[in-house]
């Protein structure tokens, strides 16, 4: 009798609430009950292997159907987009990444002074790891979580897969979405997972890791906030040539709102295809530029991936230098263009960056499971920033060429 209506609540509650009760929950009941938390911490740690045997199979079926499913003739039409998808992309893991070496954040990480991290000498070393790691044997790749090398083999396949028939291309997008459903699955039992992890790590370490988290929070929104209204807008003025602010505060109000609290791209392109038309934009580009962005423009992704890669890094006393920097923001990057659009994505990338500095997969998915916690806020603002940033790339590229055309006139 108890479960059915629980089973209703359930379904009628939004998972954001569900987690702000486990989290709530959690922390009560390590400061209640701390001898009880090693059994209710069982919950948290099938939340972190569920997430470890997901993460490697999405990562290949994900990227491998993005690219089998993209035609080559599409490229020509939005190529300015593309361009200014990349730049942003790009320049918001540099602003993660900076951010990150100037607000170092600390992590409470259960095995993290058990963990034997091997830190890179220097960028030679992670370069070398890197190759190796991509030429990795496909089943070994998927089996030791080898993200680099699933990522190099899921690009390949799909590459040479663009030329199969239509049912080969079809099939490979409804193994994606069958994957996406699983993900979206066990992102449901998150209230649990958090549940166990919040209470195991209050009872440990106590108020240090709501601090941690406090901080961290702090720099992953205060990115993401800086690429919206400095970096974004800059990159806008870039190619329109004038006060880029009306374009991006609109878009911020029409697009990021609504993507605040749907948290999904996907879900944001109805609201962002009827802006583009608002806009009076070309058709012909933002019908393709628009749902083309909410799969790969993804610069809160870039932040969120380099953000708490650096975050793990930091607390196993990991240095990084400035090459190895760089090259992170181009791996945080191509991540981000590869994250899943379920709410939560992002973060199931970040064993792949975390991969660089040679962490573990046990230590990067605790880092995952952190971002769970504070994803109440921080998928939100991602969600917020990618959507809303589709717009506005879109309409600049359109409102550039008109100038052009304009100007030849």
């Amino acid at each position: 009798m108890i479960l059915k209506p629980l089973l209703h609540w359930l379904q009628r509650t939004s998972l954001v609430k569900q987690i702000v009760i486990a989290l709530i929950a959690g922390i009560a009941f390590a400061y209640v009950w701390p001898q009880a938390t090693a059994s209710v911490g069982v919950l948290g740690q099938l939340f972190i292997s569920a997430l470890k045997a997901v993460a490697p199979v999405l990562v290949l079926l994900l990227v491998m159907a993005s690219i089998s499913n993209h035609r080559p003739g599409d490229a020509t039409l939005i190529r300015p987009v593309l361009w200014l998808y990349a730049i942003g992309t790009l320049t918001a893991a540099i602003v993660g990444v900076l951010a990150s070496t100037l607000f170092p954040s600390t992590l409470v990480l259960q095995t993290a002074a058990a963990t034997e991290a091997t830190p890179p000498g220097n960028v030679q070393e992670v370069l070398m790891a890197l190759l190796l790691s991509a030429v990795d044997n496909p089943v070994n790749a998927l089996l030791k979580a080898n993200y680099i090398g699933i990522l190099v083999w899921a690009v390949g396949l799909g590459l040479t897969l663009r030329h199969a028939s239509a049912g080969t291309r079809q099939m490979l997008g409804d193994l994606s979405n069958s994957i996406s459903t699983i993900i979206q699955g066990v992102i449901r039992c998150a209230p649990l997972g958090i549940f166990g992890l919040v209470a195991t790590t209050f009872a440990d370490a106590g108020t240090a890791a709501l601090l941690g988290y406090a901080h961290l929070l702090t720099v992953l929104v205060g990115c993401m906030l800086f690429v919206a209204l400095v970096v974004n807008p800059l990159i806008v003025f870039a190619k329109i040539r004038r006060n880029p602010y009306p374009l991006v505060l609109l878009c911020l109000r029409e697009s990021a709102v609504t993507a605040f609290f749907t948290r999904s791209s996907a879900a944001n392109i109805p609201i962002n295809l009827a802006l583009a038309k608002r806009l009076n934009l070309d058709e012909d580009t933002y019908s393709i530029a628009i749902p083309l962005g909410a799969t790969i423009n993804m610069a809160g992704a870039a932040i969120t991936i380099s953000v708490l890669s650096l975050a793990a890094a930091h607390t196993l006393g990991i240095v990084v230098d400035i090459p190895t920097a760089i090259l992170l923001c181009v791996v945080a990057s191509v991540c981000a263009c590869g994250a899943a659009g379920v709410a939560g994505g992002s973060l199931l990338l970040i064993p792949l960056a975390c991969s660089l500095f040679g962490i573990s997969s046990d230590v990067s998915m605790q880092v995952v499971a952190i971002g769970f916690i504070i994803g109440i806020v921080q998928d939100s603002a991602e969600t917020a920033l990618n959507s809303s940033t589709d717009v506005i790339f879109t309409a600049a590229a359109c409102q550039a060429e008109e100038r052009r055309n304009a100007a030849l006139a």
